[in-house]
């Protein structure tokens, strides 16, 4: 009698744990950001080897952790002497991942495309380029990285450019370009302008406010914001506050919630500062070999794992960022846009790309309905590149 009322207890949670894995393989899944190809070329790794231990991505776990979509980041940071060289570099290197992988993994440039690789149960890989820095005040190029399969661009990353100021520059550096001028110049609106006519979304993760409102003020299309999270639970300068969350909305674009653990959790960063500094001849020591502050980090974390575990938030703090935004904007305004292999610590159980489906757990758990998960999941992301196209 005990071993079936033991068995009739386990029961509904065995259902339980097979509907949000039927949700989540169902799911057309988007991660509209992650850094793997930069964490290749600075750890010198190929992303169709087995990096378990390396890095947070690899083609083998996006196939197991049911990723159909990657939009993958093209990133360096302010201080590259020829952006637009490494921008190429960096696309270079995912063309010979999908060269070498035709069957697993393809380059799609627009929605019909990427019907037709899930449809051939690939991977359906797109370029976001993160930093407007790296087209070098030059249309063209921006054109130019466009055709070569860039689907949205960032306007700017952590430092600002000759057109746009960055959320870094407008409220922690008082020596910036940003002291003599905010948001976005005439140029800076041509770019939209011109990206707009392309299709190519207008991503707004870590742009100042001044160029936010410009962005939002010139766009005719929806725009995204690849990777960031809501400023009222976390005061970290580059998530959004309740008044651009409301014009996302407004607009008809999404955000996608950054794995980050000091863009989910207010006292981390005091936590990683102190990290840094307990290791801080071995972080300058990475760094005089060449290795950037980022990934110089990463390497650390790695390397000191237990102490990084025991600062990262808990799941549920990257969720409350979820259930904030659906709140005050609505379920068809949010996604995932994980910034893994360019973060040095996320939630609790968010390891690596092979545990999204902790994430579709908790959606059910939380009571998320299967049409309100599926947008989360990718079809609200899907839906902005759309109306992009048209």
């Amino acid at each position: 009698m005990l071993k079936k009322l033991f068995i009739i207890a386990l029961f509904p949670f065995a259902v339980h744990a097979q509907d949000y894995k039927k949700i989540h393989q169902h799911a057309i899944f988007v991660d509209s950001h992650n850094d793997i190809l930069t964490a290749c070329i600075e750890k010198n790794v190929s992303m169709d080897k087995d990096l378990k231990g390396k890095t947070q991505s690899d083609l083998a776990r996006f196939k197991e952790a049911g990723v159909d979509v990657q939009i993958f980041s093209v990133w360096c940071d302010g201080n590259q002497k020829d952006p637009y060289q490494w921008a190429n570099r960096e696309m270079d290197t995912l063309d010979a991942v999908i060269s070498r992988n035709p069957d697993k993994i393809a380059l799609t440039r627009n929605y019909a495309e990427l019907k037709k690789a899930l449809k051939q149960h690939k991977l359906a890989a797109m370029f976001g380029v993160e930093g407007g820095h790296m087209i070098e005040a030059d249309i063209n190029k921006l054109n130019k990285i466009y055709e070569r399969g860039a689907r949205y661009m960032t306007l700017t990353w952590n430092n600002s450019n000759s057109w746009a100021t960055s959320a870094m520059d407008e409220t922690l550096k008082k020596d910036s370009l940003a002291k003599t001028h905010k948001g976005l110049t005439d140029f800076g609106k041509e770019i939209i302008k011109r990206m707009n006519s392309l299709g190519m979304m207008v991503d707004l993760s870590h742009v100042g406010e001044q160029t936010f409102w410009d962005a939002i003020n010139t766009t005719t299309k929806p725009v995204i914001v690849s990777h960031s999270n809501a400023y009222a639970l976390c005061s970290a300068f580059r998530n959004l506050k309740d008044d651009q969350i409301l014009a996302i909305k407004k607009n008809g674009g999404v955000i996608d919630l950054n794995f980050y653990s000091g863009f989910v959790d207010s006292t981390f960063k005091l936590k990683e500062t102190k990290f840094a500094a307990n290791h801080a001849q071995e972080l300058d020591s990475l760094k005089k070999q060449g290795i950037i502050q980022e990934y110089a980090l990463s390497i650390l974390a790695d390397k000191y794992a237990s102490e990084v575990q025991e600062a990262r938030p808990p799941l549920s703090a990257l969720l409350a960022h979820l259930d904030y935004i659906v709140k005050l904007a609505g379920i068809d305004h949010v996604g995932i846009g994980s910034d893994f292999d360019g973060i040095t610590s996320s939630p609790k159980g968010l390891d690596d790309v092979t545990n999204y489906d902790l994430i579709t757990k908790a959606l059910v758990e939380k009571g998320y309905s299967k049409k309100e998960i599926y947008k989360i999941l990718g079809g609200n992301i899907l839906r902005v590149l759309r109306e992009n196209e048209k």
